[in-house]
């Protein structure tokens, strides 16, 4: 089991009441570690005014605790609204670009100052998984109280994803902290000023797909019968490996040589191991395909054409 997933998983990080980083997540994924500090941040001082709620956190209840920041965020925008594909190794980032509102005494600029946005499922007081960017976002000023900034989700499907049920929409919220002089590494939670903010909207995650071709015989003797097998295959997040993607309909494609554009042929169904295969006449040379259309949770792909010379 990936140990930054799962630490996210039990803990609930986005609703920590106090502020604890887990030693082993940090070891084993320190790419996120400042990231994570400040989110943890954020949340343990919202958590400590019992005034907050969730939102745009608003705090109500006088003491020592640290001041809420007058800082919003939106017009948020997660790898170009686009749904974000995974595979089963590396890192994928994707790129966030987000508007931040702030009073004019508020300096996000400032070097104990750290701002950023995050992913979630789940509830927002209790997530099941969280993803973050693996470094802090680049802020443009726009006037004394608007920036603008880009920033990043990285998503490595061995630390920061617990399996296949990750393959889902995801919510957005944002977070903001003033450490005010502090180690961001060991802060006060009472002596740090804070932003937090839930709704700022949603991203999909789905496993990537493979799909392959292959026709035979190749040439081909006009008239003749070309088979055309291929595969389907997915991303597995709960064991880090491809698997066939059984029953899904697939479209056979065969595009003429010297054109452009493919055209649909037949459909058929993945088997139970997720191979295809089937036949059509041989006619002209031209580029064998299949193309899936791709669903909820499995982005759409095609096969690079396989050459077929007829003769």
């Amino acid at each position: 089991m990936r140990i930054r997933a799962t630490v996210a998983a039990v803990t609930g990080a986005l609703a920590l009441s106090a502020l604890v980083v887990p030693s082993a997540a940090q070891a084993a994924d320190a790419h996120h570690s400042t990231t994570l500090d400040a989110a943890r941040a954020a949340q343990a001082a919202s958590g400590a005014q019992s005034g907050a709620k969730s939102g745009a956190r608003s705090v109500t209840a006088a003491g020592t605790v640290g001041a809420p920041l007058d800082l919003t965020f939106s017009k948020l925008t997660v790898n170009g609204g686009k749904p974000i594909a995974v595979g089963t190794s590396g890192t994928k980032t994707v790129a966030t670009t987000y508007t931040v509102t702030h009073a004019a005494d508020v300096d996000i600029f400032g070097a104990d100052f750290f701002l950023d946005v995050a992913l979630y499922r789940g509830s927002f007081n209790v997530p099941t998984n969280e993803l973050y960017g693996a470094k802090p976002p680049t802020c443009k000023a726009v006037s004394s109280t608007v920036a603008t900034c880009k920033g990043q989700i990285a998503i490595s499907p061995y630390y920061d994803l617990i399996g296949n049920a990750d393959a889902t929409t995801w919510k957005a919220m944002g977070f903001a902290v003033d450490y005010n002089g502090q180690d961001p590494t060991n802060p006060d939670p009472n002596q740090i000023d804070f932003a937090v903010q839930d709704g700022l909207g949603t991203a999909k995650l789905q496993r990537f797909s493979k799909l392959t071709v292959n026709a035979a015989p190749e040439p081909v003797k006009k008239g003749k019968t070309v088979t055309i097998t291929g595969k389907l295959s997915r991303a597995n997040w709960d064991d880090l490996a491809y698997h066939g993607y059984a029953g899904q309909p697939v479209k056979l494609q065969f595009r003429k040589k010297g054109t452009s554009t493919y055209t649909t042929l037949k459909t058929i169904k993945s088997s139970s191991t997720g191979t295809l295969k089937t036949t059509s006449t041989a006619k002209v040379d031209g580029y064998w395909r299949y193309s899936f259309a791709g669903t909820s949770t499995t982005p759409a792909v095609s096969a690079a054409g396989d050459y077929v010379d007829v003769r």
